[in-house]
């Protein structure tokens, strides 16, 4: 890094003593606080912990507080945070099968054993702005509700009876941990999968919308979508088995693929997955979709070239923290840089002009 212009220091102190008077506004207007950003913008806080890869709504609600609203700076935050954070140990796979959940939804078969749950949803709101909201008004009490609990099979396993659906694959091999190991090519599944999870939800959004314009040619029906909590269980060394250490919002995704079979394996359907932190459900079918798409070679389908097939493409552009670092420091000093070209530019200039002078005159 250089400075380029005198007394950039203190431009520098003042630019930050400016960006929290902006961050904080008009002092008339009571401070928002971390309470209130985790508890009225959940949604918002669940990306930034999803694609900030660290479970915590009151570090991210104050991640969105610093951050001035900006989603991506507040994952930024987060992700720098998260590097001084010492690792003690790691934890047992999940079990979402015995997912409390809050949401659950299906696509494919109507009668569910548990019946389907809507949840706090979106879907079938009518997208016209409520001004009751406007009026700071308590809203009414809503209905009593009670979350699923026990075992929930995923609805992919009435496929799997009738040997309708690829088998899910359990390999008990630790995965390669992408927070700590650098991305390589090419990456197994598990990998992959971690990298779809803490990728930009509109990155992911875009290439999931591709396959379905045609672009990998993947056509796919929700088999299941579930919000719920999940128990969080950790091996004790000390011990010799593992307990509880708190518990986790998941979002999960999966889809039920057509697939024309191959030389090896017969017509059926197959899978994708998605499994994010918090309610981001957008992004877990996304993901999901995405996922599928890069599983072409595997299921020995024929690459169209599309950009969902791309594990290269896909994986190294989906990092929002990556792609912002590297758009955004072409806004810092290059002059230097553009000094050298602007002197080529200029000496190019001077020979096409003397190449012109010189033709004229024979």
């Amino acid at each position: 890094m250089y400075v380029a212009v005198k007394g950039g220091e203190r431009a520098i102190e003042n630019a930050h003593a400016w960006l929290a008077e902006e961050r904080r506004g008009d002092t008339d207007v009571a401070e928002l606080s971390i309470v209130q950003i985790r508890e009225q913008l959940s949604l918002a806080v669940n990306r930034v912990m999803a694609e900030g890869s660290l479970y915590d709504p009151d570090l991210a609600a104050l991640a969105i507080k610093q951050a001035r609203g900006d989603l991506i700076e507040a994952i930024f935050l987060i992700r720098a945070y998260r590097t001084t954070l010492p690792r003690f140990g790691t934890s047992k796979p999940v079990e979402t099968g015995t997912m409390a959940c809050d949401r659950r939804i299906s696509a494919t078969f109507k009668d569910l054993p548990g019946g389907q749950v809507l949840g706090p949803t979106f879907d079938y709101t009518h997208r016209l702005l409520d001004f009751k909201l406007a009026a700071e008004g308590d809203l009414p009490e809503a209905p009593m509700r009670e979350a699923q609990v026990g075992e929930v099979p995923h609805v992919t396993e009435f496929l799997n009876r009738e040997g309708l659906i690829e088998e899910a694959l359990h390999d008990d091999a630790p995965p390669p941990d992408l927070t700590r190991e650098p991305l390589e090519m090419p990456a197994e599944r598990a990998l992959r999968l971690q990298a779809l999870t803490r990728a930009d939800e509109g990155f992911t959004l875009g290439l999931a919308y591709s396959t379905q314009r045609g672009y990998a040619r993947n056509h796919a029906f929700v088999g299941e979508l579930r919000i719920g909590s999940v128990p969080v269980e950790m091996h004790i060394p000390e011990l010799g088995f593992a307990i509880d250490i708190g518990e986790v919002t998941l979002t999960e995704c999966e889809t039920v693929n057509q697939f024309k079979g191959s030389k090896t394996e017969p017509p059926q359907f197959t899978r994708g997955y998605g499994l994010v932190f918090g309610l981001n459900e957008r992004k877990a079918i996304s993901m999901a979709l995405v996922d599928r798409a890069l599983r072409w070679e595997e299921l020995g389908e024929d690459n169209e070239g599309a950009p969902a097939q791309d594990a290269e493409f896909v994986l190294y552009h989906a990092d929002n923290i990556q792609a912002t670092g590297f758009l955004e420091h072409i806004k810092l000093p290059h002059y230097v840089d553009f000094q050298s070209e602007l002197e080529l530019v200029r000496k190019l200039r001077r020979e096409a002009g003397a190449s012109d002078v010189q033709e004229a005159a024979e």
